[in-house]
């Protein structure tokens, strides 16, 4: 008898959904996090929420807004933890060159897309947005209706 491979944890610890639904995604970059002990051992608890959560550019250097870490209350004891402080992102200048001269356009802004683990590393995946007019929203919900009836129809007539 085959024995099964245990099932790998997912890297993933948190995603902004509401990213997905409210934007037009045009440009995705990967940047490390500056973090904290307890903030790391709260989000080892994956407690974590990104929505709401944007960058902005200060002195040539990226920040985190609105990231939401949760503190442990066993690891957080001796230390006051502030929930939505802004945390620094780990980026090249290149990087931070390209998101600053597109941020500087009308419409466009820069969102946390999700966290995850790298390696033993919490990375933030960033993107370069543009805003979603009201009608955008609509299409693409009935197109993500469509594709599950039409998946719906093609799994019914397989059995």
């Amino acid at each position: 008898m085959a024995k099964k491979k245990p099932k790998q944890p997912s890297n993933t610890i948190a995603v902004n959904k509401r990213a997905f639904h409210d934007y037009h995604i045009e440009e995705k970059f990967e940047a490390g996090l500056s973090l904290t002990g307890w903030e790391v051992k709260s989000l080892r608890a994956g407690k974590a929420q990104l929505t709401d959560s944007h960058v902005f550019l200060r002195n040539g250097e990226a920040w985190l807004l609105n990231a939401h870490i949760t503190p442990l209350s066993t690891a957080s004891t001796h230390v006051f933890a502030e929930p939505t402080r802004q945390r620094k992102l780990l980026l090249h200048k290149k990087e931070i060159g390209k998101i600053n001269g597109k941020i500087n356009q009308a419409g466009h802004t820069c969102v946390a897309l999700s966290l995850y683990w790298k390696n033993n590393k919490v990375k933030c995946e960033i993107a370069l947005v543009k805003g979603k007019k009201e009608y955008d929203k609509r299409a693409t919900e009935k197109e993500r209706d469509w594709n599950r009836q039409k998946a719906r129809v093609v799994r019914d007539h397989v059995k």
